[in-house]
């Protein structure tokens, strides 16, 4: 059985967690998780993250509907990044926005690539 404490997290106790559509491979956001986030996560398949700024677990999608299903959930070589491929429901970013990577820099300006989803 994986064991969440076999990962080198941060000295906040943190890890990066990069969310990737499962289908396309677009790369929709990246947060944190601790964990108990990790473990809930794959107890439950709904992808659960820790928020620094309020200090608490959030269940993407939880008061959005913008939900994350786990797809697959993948460890990197060092076990100091995770990977979460998701069936993404809805804009991942909170800007209304399929993914939070929404801006290039080209020529040494920001180019913003998507506009927020209708609705």
């Amino acid at each position: 059985m994986f064991d969440p404490a076999s990962l080198k997290y941060d000295a906040q106790g943190l890890i990066p967690a990069i969310a990737q559509d499962h289908q396309s491979g677009e790369v929709l956001m990246m947060a944190w998780m601790n964990a108990e986030a990790v473990a809930r996560t794959l107890a439950t398949g709904k992808v659960t993250y820790w928020s620094r700024s309020r200090q608490s677990f959030w269940v993407k999608g939880e008061s959005s509907g913008h939900v994350q299903k786990l797809v697959d959930f993948r460890v990197d070589c060092d076990a100091d990044t995770l990977l979460v491929l998701v069936e993404q429901t809805g804009p991942a970013c909170h800007t209304n926005r399929r993914s939070c990577f929404y801006t290039a820099v080209r020529d040494g300006e920001p180019v913003e690539l998507m506009a927020p989803m209708a609705g």
